[in-house]
């Protein structure tokens, strides 16, 4: 299950990629458009930002934006900043892992085809197609 950050980091990235891409958007018009606390909203933006998704000034005239086009945003990049590997199981999450069980494992099979099921349905969709939906 995804957390509200990571539903509600989709709502912002959507919310920006409504906006005029030229201007910062205020996180406190994001907060009101949204029905999202902006304190909340803070800690959301702090992690994008971090992870170069979004960008940010301070001061009159300050606010957010994105820092490329809606369409070059998978909605599977912005998931897995938010709420970490889409993975099912722990082997799958780390490509480096070797897992002892491996070549016996009569369900890594079945976890592997659910992962790529899942990472190619998210990181198929990109933001402008949920903007356009």
């Amino acid at each position: 299950m995804f957390s509200t950050k990571g539903r509600y980091a989709l709502r912002v990235m959507i919310d920006l990629s409504q906006q005029n891409p030229e201007e910062y958007i205020p996180l406190k018009d994001i907060a009101e458009r949204q029905d999202i606390s902006k304190k909340y909203l803070e800690i959301i933006v702090k992690e994008l930002v971090h992870g170069g998704f979004v960008k940010g000034v301070s001061g009159k005239g300050g606010g957010y934006q994105l820092t490329r086009k809606p369409d070059e945003y998978s909605v599977g990049e912005i998931i897995e900043l938010m709420e970490g590997s889409l993975s099912p199981v722990a082997c799958l999450a780390d490509e480096n892992m070797q897992c002892p069980r491996e070549s016996v494992c009569k369900t890594l099979p079945m976890w592997t085809e659910f992962y790529m099921l899942e990472r190619d349905f998210f990181y198929g969709k990109k933001l402008s197609d949920l903007v356009n939906s």
